[in-house]
């Protein structure tokens, strides 16, 4: 058993995802009395935010991800969060839509394949913000790629990659999605300090760790976890060598295995 908000791994889904309550009077706790949020990595740039209000999902690969720690029909997010068209990261995104009604937050024409898709979505695009009852989106740049293969292997555009940025119950958290170094995530940082950054190590097609760690130095969060590496044998980027090479930047890193949570005032 654990107590809520506490950092733990979890080996049964129903306990992990199960909002936090006070016995006597149904109010979520501690949320709305210490500001508390958890945030669970569900493998791969899968993860889980719980706040006092709502249950944020970002880039819900879970069907076919072989360190998905939960499967996809046992999730029961608010809103679904996704930064760009690859399988990888749309993941299980329109299935868990439908079943739920939690819209899908993406860009543009990402968005327009998802509704095609009959999943309810929120359209943005890069540099814009938009304000929800929860608080704001805005859409970041990333430099990467964004399509699904169709049929006879054509690659579909699905719209320019990005980073989401999450503003809510006085915490912002920065999902930088799949990218390369970039030196305007300086302007990231300094738009709207960071508390939480989820950061992709895994070189080849992201970041690497030397370069994630100067992202850190951009950025300044308080706390980071490294995604996007260790799924599948490509993606080489060693999260504890990026622990050795951020001390030293002021950011505490939080290397979790998928199903493990941190939480963050």
């Amino acid at each position: 058993m654990f107590s809520c908000g506490q950092s733990h791994r979890t080996y049964q889904a129903k306990i992990l995802f199960k909002p936090c309550y006070h016995q006597a009077s149904g109010e979520r706790s501690p949320y709305q009395q210490e500001n508390n949020m958890k945030f669970t990595y569900l493998g791969h740039a899968a993860g889980y935010l719980e706040t006092a209000s709502e249950r944020f999902l970002f880039d819900p690969f879970l069907t076919g991800n072989p360190k998905a720690s939960i499967r996809a029909d046992r999730i029961d997010p608010t809103y679904i969060l996704v930064t760009h068209g690859h399988s990888d990261h749309v993941g299980d995104s329109v299935a868990i839509s439908k079943r739920t009604g939690a819209p899908i937050i993406t860009t543009f024409e990402l968005s327009q394949w998802l509704e095609a898709q009959k999943a309810k979505v929120e359209s943005l695009n890069h540099g814009g913000s938009q304000d929800f009852s929860f608080g704001r989106i805005t859409i970041t740049i990333a430099f990467h790629s964004s399509s699904v293969t169709e049929e006879g292997g054509r690659p579909l555009y699905l719209g320019e990659p990005a980073g989401i940025v999450l503003e809510t119950e006085g915490r912002t958290i920065y999902h930088a999605g799949d990218t390369a170094l970039f030196s305007d995530m300086r302007l990231i940082g300094d738009e709207t300090p960071i508390d939480l950054a989820l950061l992709p190590i895994g070189d080849r097609f992201t970041m690497g760790p030397k370069q994630a760690k100067k992202a850190v130095e951009f950025l300044r969060p308080k706390h980071v976890v490294p995604i996007h590496h260790g799924t599948f044998p490509a993606l080489t980027g060693d999260p504890h060598e990026f622990v050795k090479l951020a001390k030293g930047t002021g950011a505490e890193i939080h290397v979790l295995q998928p199903g493990e949570s941190m939480s963050f005032t």
